[in-house]
């Protein structure tokens, strides 16, 4: 599982030309899912996401986590995060996630958030999406499963 996260003033996602996903401060998360993810990848991933600490505190420090701000969430799927640009021009995709699965595992992200936030925005998984946002920093973090669990095990 793959996130590239943008810190965001606001953001927001549209499918034909109707805004269905909207946030104020907050992050904005692309999210990228392999055939190896489990549910237990999702868990941690989501964990580490809603603990990074990258809002600037009263000393202007990196400091504060996303609920110290009273941030929101909008989450992307993004399968083009699993490009394979080794060879050649154009990008493969054999590590994405097949549809099916990748959907299943993106519902239950959000899913996974929403238990944690009380409300998660999203776009719509498999659509042409428009996405507009305001970075605030700007601050990018990427989160690759394969470091980030690699520690624990999982």
């Amino acid at each position: 599982m793959r996130m590239l996260i943008q810190s965001v003033a606001n953001a927001n996602v549209a499918v034909d030309g109707k805004v269905i996903g909207e946030i104020g401060k907050g992050f904005l998360v692309f999210l990228g899912v392999s055939n190896e993810d489990t549910d237990e990848i999702a868990e941690k991933m989501v964990k580490k996401l809603l603990g990074l600490r990258i809002f600037k505190d009263e000393n202007g420090k990196t400091n504060l986590a996303l609920k110290d701000v009273g941030g929101k969430i909008l989450v992307i799927s993004q399968f083009t995060l699993y490009a394979d640009c080794r060879r050649g021009n154009r990008p493969g995709f054999d590590r994405a996630g097949k549809p099916d699965f990748a959907n299943g595992m993106y519902e239950h992200v959000l899913e996974l958030i929403r238990q944690e936030t009380g409300c998660v925005e999203h776009g719509k998984f498999g659509a042409d999406m428009k996405v507009s946002l305001l970075n605030d920093g700007p601050f990018t973090i990427w989160l690759d499963s394969d470091e980030i669990c690699k520690k624990s095990n999982v």
